[in-house]
């Protein structure tokens, strides 16, 4: 459980519904340009919340909230409740029309880094949407510590230390008693797993370069 007035499942459940209705009553989701566009429409959410998320929440229960952050940063906007603890939100939205998609979420060791500190959250902001009659139509946000995400929907992705993914969008399973000890020690698990197959792809790769330069060298 997350120690904090925001995820009390009474105000979590309010935030949600009033995220869902901020990014419904936006009237450029009606824009036919970017409706076959899941960049365009992930790029006008994040502007959407950058700008009016902060009014979503209960008076009072936030502050020092943030937009300003480079694209490769961990956060899309991130701030602090009157507990001081620290939550950085990534924005991710998903077309329910289509068949599978796999959004990255964050490197395992920038999270790890980051969850050093406890009062540090990383939260993915899951804004879910289909295509009726030629405009969008969001049908469910939901705000995830990525510690109540379960394994059983998550994957690594081989890229730098390891890239943080869910695994097919349209299957997100949620946990929220679970704790980030818990989840922390899992990821570690399978960390365990992935780097030893990681190690099996690169001496293939140099066994593979190894004949190449076998071939170049007798031509």
């Amino acid at each position: 459980m997350i120690n904090s007035p925001i995820f009390d499942i009474t105000v979590l459940e309010t935030i949600q519904i009033n995220l869902l209705n901020l990014l419904n009553a936006c009237q450029d989701f009606d824009n036919a340009r970017i409706i076959n566009s899941p960049r365009a429409v992930g790029d006008t959410v994040q502007e959407v919340l950058a700008e009016k998320m902060i009014t979503c929440f209960p008076d009072g229960i936030i502050k020092n909230f943030n937009d300003r952050f480079a694209r490769r940063a961990m956060a899309d906007v991130a701030f602090m409740d009157l507990q001081d603890n620290y939550f950085v939100i990534d924005i991710k939205t998903h077309n329910r029309n289509t068949d599978f998609n796999m959004p990255n979420l964050t490197s395992v060791e920038r999270l790890s880094r980051f969850y050093e500190d406890d009062k540090n959250f990383f939260v993915i902001l899951l804004a879910e949407y289909n295509v009726v009659d030629s405009k969008i139509v969001f049908d469910m946000v939901r705000l995830i510590p990525i510690e109540h995400l379960k394994w059983d929907c998550l994957t690594i992705g081989a890229l730098g230390w390891g890239q943080l993914q869910i695994a097919n969008a349209s299957i997100v399973n949620v946990n929220r008693e679970q704790l980030r000890k818990e989840w922390m020690l899992q990821l570690c698990d399978v960390m365990d797993i992935f780097y030893p197959k990681e190690i099996g792809k690169i001496e293939r790769r140099i066994h593979y370069f190894s004949k190449v330069r076998e071939f170049w060298q007798n031509k």
